[in-house]
């Protein structure tokens, strides 16, 4: 039996890139990306802490200036304030929540520097993997460089899907339908985890792996709140 959109020729279930969260994505990805993607980082101040040994100076300075309560840990809305889109918009709020949760291995709520700088590779390289599905190059993803961009990761989900995810993660999407069907970086990497959270959720159940499953309603409960 075939269906569920799992690529089932390419390995169905394969993450997108980058996998595990501290490596480097796959050698397609590994064009250097544009410039205004770039998130700026301030130049060196000379009141500032000196940073630890083998830590990128930049990048330390960078995380102190927005360590505005100089605790030595990035809040929520500290973290926001670091995460930059093409545009110069800020991360939306979901995904730095996303990112908190997935690199505060301490479970502190907050984010060290140590903690940060895993951070910092792993949005660099979704950097590089937005910018070999952004094909115009415009700062945005729109339809069809999405619906190419989850084929190419394994996902084989029908047009409907697709525009729904554009719909959801249009961030102008909500207001009155003034969105434009584009997604911006910080939203393309929420909806591509999301993706292969509930994918991974999926896969435990889908246990002969042919994209059906059958499960209780306690089952489906345990689903959605672990995957929340």
């Amino acid at each position: 039996m075939s269906g569920g959109g799992y690529n089932y020729n390419q390995q169905g279930y394969r993450p997108p890139p980058p996998q595990g969260g501290y490596g480097p994505p796959p050698q397609s990805f590994q064009s250097p990306p544009p410039q205004h993607q770039q998130a700026g980082r301030p130049p060196h101040s000379g009141g500032a802490q000196q940073p630890p040994p083998g830590a990128d100076p930049q990048l330390y300075y960078w995380f102190q200036a927005v360590d505005t309560d100089k605790s030595g840990a990035l809040t929520t809305e500290e973290l926001q304030r670091a995460l930059i889109n093409g545009d110069w918009s800020p991360f939306n709020i979901e995904t730095v929540r996303l990112m908190m949760n997935m690199f505060d291995t301490d479970n502190t709520g907050t984010i060290t520097f140590s903690e940060f700088a895993g951070l910092w590779r792993y949005i660099e390289d979704w950097k590089k993997c937005f910018q070999t599905f952004d094909a115009d190059s415009s700062g945005t993803i729109n339809f069809s460089e999405l619906k190419t961009a989850l084929r190419t990761f394994g996902y084989n989900l029908s047009d409907n899907f697709v525009n729904l995810l554009i719909k959801k993660y249009d961030k102008y999407g909500g207001e009155k339908n003034a969105g434009k069907g584009d997604v911006t970086f910080d939203n393309f990497v929420q909806s591509c985890v999301t993706i292969k959270t509930l994918t991974d959720a999926f896969r435990r159940y889908d246990t002969d792996n042919d994209g059906w499953i059958l499960i209780n309603y306690e089952q489906f409960l345990e689903l959605v709140v672990t995957n929340r």
